[in-house]
């Protein structure tokens, strides 16, 4: 039996998978809207949010803007090449499974 490749314990986490999803088919994005967009707590989010950047899979910039908190994230390189990691890898786990009968 082949060897079955690993998934990245980091991406794996469903809310995890999601942002960087969403981080990866726009330049920037706010916090409050990865949390319209992911229906996540505010906590959850943030929680997950600490988790990929301490892989160094997301980047931060955190400002205030009329005395409010803004936090605007992007993949990052690092991020962006697991993420391309981690989705071939799930073809492979997924084998013939992804094809669609005709």
């Amino acid at each position: 039996m082949p060897e079955l490749p690993e998934l990245d314990p980091v991406i794996h986490g469903k809310l995890r998978l999601a942002v960087l999803s969403l981080l990866a088919g726009v330049e920037q994005a706010e916090f409050t809207w990865l949390r319209e967009k992911t229906g996540a707590t505010d906590g959850n989010l943030g929680a997950n949010l600490v988790k990929l950047e301490e892989a160094q899979y997301v980047e931060v910039e955190k400002k205030f803007v009329a005395r409010k908190p803004l936090s605007i994230y992007r993949i990052s390189k690092k991020g962006r090449a697991a993420l391309d990691q981690y989705v071939r890898s799930l073809k492979v786990l997924l084998g013939n499974a992804l094809v669609q009968p005709s």
